[in-house]
């Protein structure tokens, strides 16, 4: 009768092992799942001020395109239909608290129509967190967390 005793009581060690394991491999997983979601909520947030980093520069490029002589009232001898992009591809960071840390990069090209048509401006703006040389994008050796936005507008 004893050696059956001894044998229930070995079972019951092994029985609480196993549900220790168990509980340990579902504690990790509902971290690693705590933690991942945690990432992805804040890429997404970078994501969204990448994006609006992006569309300030594109209202910058808009206003250079638009504030050329031609729409300044003080220039008499200025042709009124004339607009020009900015001269040269320009970067800069963003002053704004919520945008800090991202850096934007605006380009415009001009195409004139060949039958004397109007003129359309591409304008380009190009935000990221992690610029090289001061530039967007970072096609050289971006990091992990690299967040990019690129938006364009016709003029």
């Amino acid at each position: 009768m004893r050696s059956v005793a001894n044998r229930i009581e070995g079972f019951a060690i092994v029985s609480a092992i196993f549900i220790l394991v168990v509980l340990a491999a579902l504690g990790a997983f509902v971290l690693n799942i705590s933690t991942n979601q945690q990432i992805g909520s804040a890429l997404d947030v970078q994501g969204v001020r990448a994006y609006q980093a992006a569309r300030a520069g594109i209202e910058w490029g808009l206003y250079r395109v638009q504030a050329t002589p031609a729409y300044n009232f003080g220039y008499a001898s200025a042709d009124p239909n004339t607009r020009a992009c900015p001269a040269a591809i320009t970067s800069f960071p963003l002053a704004a608290p919520t945008l800090a840390g991202f850096t934007v990069t605006v380009t415009c090209t001009a195409t004139t129509d060949a039958s004397s048509g109007p003129t359309l401006y591409a304008i380009v703006a190009t935000a990221c967190n992690q610029p090289n040389g001061g530039a967007c994008p970072n096609i050289v050796s971006p990091g992990s967390m690299y967040i990019e936005r690129r938006l364009e507008v016709a003029l």
